[in-house]
């Protein structure tokens, strides 16, 4: 790695701590919902004004974090929102604003941490951001683009928690990486022309 390379993925870190997070507190609900079960790995298709992006979900791993994706899936939660924060080389972010940088409200209930569950934060992979307490995940994830190991779990620092991986749509991902981003309210790596999700559905 060249010292650019190290001083970027320092940058990477900095901005990660500042912004990568969520960065509206959540209250959480009175009662979480039920628990689901699984016969097998629940596939994700999620629409963008970019083209689509394909999940696999993986609750042997997650399973409180692939149960609150989908709940918030079900309640149409992600539809209208954006991918608000892009970062080439290193991810791309969705879940908590509009296309004007309204953050959405809501209700659900907070995750509990599960990064120490051997999956890292590799290419492709898909995970929970977070504020500074490990278990404060909620609605906002993120796609890595390269592989992010400073993100994973180490002893006594848990890591940020990967629940899922992307299955097809890698093309319209890198568009998502390599459109063209500003600052927009206080917030770095905006696109300038709103990557919008049109739709999150189960696949059969």
């Amino acid at each position: 790695m060249t010292m650019s390379n190290a001083r970027a993925v320092a940058g990477f870190i900095a901005l990660l701590a500042a912004t990568l997070l969520l960065t509206q507190p959540v209250a959480a609900a009175d009662e979480a919902p039920a628990k689901r079960t699984y016969t097998e790995n629940p596939r994700v298709l999620i629409e963008t004004s970019q083209g689509n992006i394909e999940l696999e979900l993986l609750p042997k791993f997650a399973p409180a974090h692939v149960d609150n994706f989908l709940n918030l899936v079900e309640q149409e939660f992600y539809l209208g929102l954006i991918f608000h924060r892009v970062i080439p080389g290193f991810m791309i972010q969705a879940g908590g604003y509009d296309a004007d940088i309204n953050y959405r409200e809501h209700e659900d209930v907070t995750v509990p941490n599960e990064s120490y569950n051997g999956l890292k934060n590799r290419r492709g992979s898909v995970a929970a951001a977070r504020l500074d307490d490990p278990d404060s995940a909620d609605t906002q994830f993120f796609i890595n683009v390269e592989n992010n190991d400073f993100l994973d779990a180490k002893p006594n620092k848990p890591g940020y928690t990967v629940f899922g991986r992307v299955t097809d749509g890698f093309d319209t991902i890198e568009r998502i990486e390599l459109s063209d981003t500003h600052l927009r309210k206080g917030m770095a790596g905006v696109p300038e022309e709103p990557i919008i999700i049109l739709g999150v559905s189960l696949r059969p």
